[in-house]
């Protein structure tokens, strides 16, 4: 990683054909829609980083979750965004939009395709449901 980069997760659920995304309120991709997730904070391991934001920006947590895929974004002013995807299995509770989320719900991958949502999210969900990175 280069030492510019920001270390980021994300995690991607899906049950019964659809997949678990919320809004961004906030900077970056304010008005999109993505997985949960965000920047490792220190003394954080990726794993718990992606329990930490699954729970703060939805209100569920995963009973397994594991490594899907790596990937670098280009940002906003010319930031990079080393992002590793993992994906929750078994969720529990009630979703409820919080932290810098303003909505979370469930989609099918062809309503992913009408709304307004980052391409990393949209090429991830294909392939999962594509059965990519079983």
């Amino acid at each position: 990683m280069d030492r510019g980069d920001i270390h980021a997760v994300s995690v991607a659920a899906m049950q019964d054909g659809r997949f678990l995304l919320v809004r961004r309120g906030r900077a970056p991709a304010r008005g999109l829609f993505a997985f949960p997730g965000g920047r490792v904070e220190a003394g954080e391991t990726d794993e718990e980083t992606a329990r930490r934001e699954l729970r703060e920006e939805t209100g569920l947590t995963a009973d397994e979750i594991t490594p899907l895929c790596e990937m670098t974004i280009d940002g906003d002013g010319g930031r990079r965004y080393r992002l590793k995807v993992y994906r929750a299995l078994q969720l529990h509770g009630t979703p409820v939009a919080g932290d810098d989320a303003d909505h979370v719900g469930w989609y099918a991958l062809d309503e992913m395709r009408e709304l307004p949502i980052t391409a990393s999210t949209l090429a991830v969900a294909e392939d999962m449901e594509a059965g990519i990175g079983k």
